[in-house]
């Protein structure tokens, strides 16, 4: 995929959002999340887009023993060991398509906000499978289906401003879709719900969780988060390898 996020002025807008700042806290879809992550106490885990490390960090608080966590962007890799490092976490300057994926190597691969940004998404699925083990966990947040399929990825406006719904088109074709994030151009590529299910199915995955994440209460009198709850955002799928 095209490396926005090496993007200087991206960067410096990516910098400026509360997930960046704070962390899981402020990130919308945490509560759900958390409560997915499979026990991590002497356990393996490969962070698939890993940001800047706050997945990486939350595993290594729950015990695991060791953490890789890649991604694509030097930048957010740079960031992650200066804020979330530490002797049982390696970052690697890697993309979701290029990593090795030894076999069953890891017991958990997470995964946040990164795979929409992948073509191929059933490929990915097969290699991830081979590089968990027996009983293994994969746990992803991808951006949902009426999300990416979007026109431009944004709300249909009424001439005073006001928001009036959140227009799609185009849901079945999959594929590339370009929309403005941070005030840069971003390719993602839109994927179905059933391709997403269906594929994890077709390489031997089980399904354990889908949820489509909602803001909290607590986070609904922030500003622009109420409108959260008109159109889902975000997919949580959590998928095992039978023992």
């Amino acid at each position: 995929m095209k490396n926005e996020y090496d993007n200087e002025t991206f960067f410096n807008q990516y910098a400026r959002m509360p997930r960046s700042i704070e962390g899981l806290s402020a990130a919308g879809e945490w509560h759900q999340l958390k409560p997915l992550f499979p026990p991590l106490q002497e356990k393996s885990l490969l962070d698939l887009g890993c940001g800047y490390g706050w997945h990486c960090r939350f595993a290594k608080e729950q015990g695991a023993s060791r953490i890789l966590g890649i991604d694509l962007s030097r930048k957010m890799i740079e960031e992650a060991q200066k804020r979330n490092g530490g002797s049982e976490i390696t970052y690697r300057v890697c993309g979701i398509d290029e990593y090795e994926y030894p076999e069953k190597e890891w017991d958990c691969v997470i995964s946040n906000l990164a795979l929409h940004y992948v073509e191929d998404l059933e490929a990915v699925f097969q290699k991830v499978y081979g590089t968990l083990k027996s009983g293994g966990i994969f746990l992803f947040n991808i951006e949902h289906p009426v999300f990416t399929s979007g026109i431009g990825q944004d709300w249909l406006y009424a001439a005073n401003g006001e928001i009036q719904c959140w227009p799609i088109d185009h849901y079945f074709v999959s594929g590339k879709r370009h929309t403005n994030f941070l005030g840069c151009d971003v390719v993602k590529y839109h994927h179905t719900l059933t391709q997403i299910l269906t594929g994890l199915l077709n390489n031997g995955f089980s399904l354990e969780a889908v949820e489509e994440a909602k803001p909290p209460k607590e986070m609904l009198d922030i500003p622009g988060m109420k409108d959260e709850m008109r159109r889902p955002m975000m997919l949580l799928v959590k998928a095992a390898v039978k023992k």
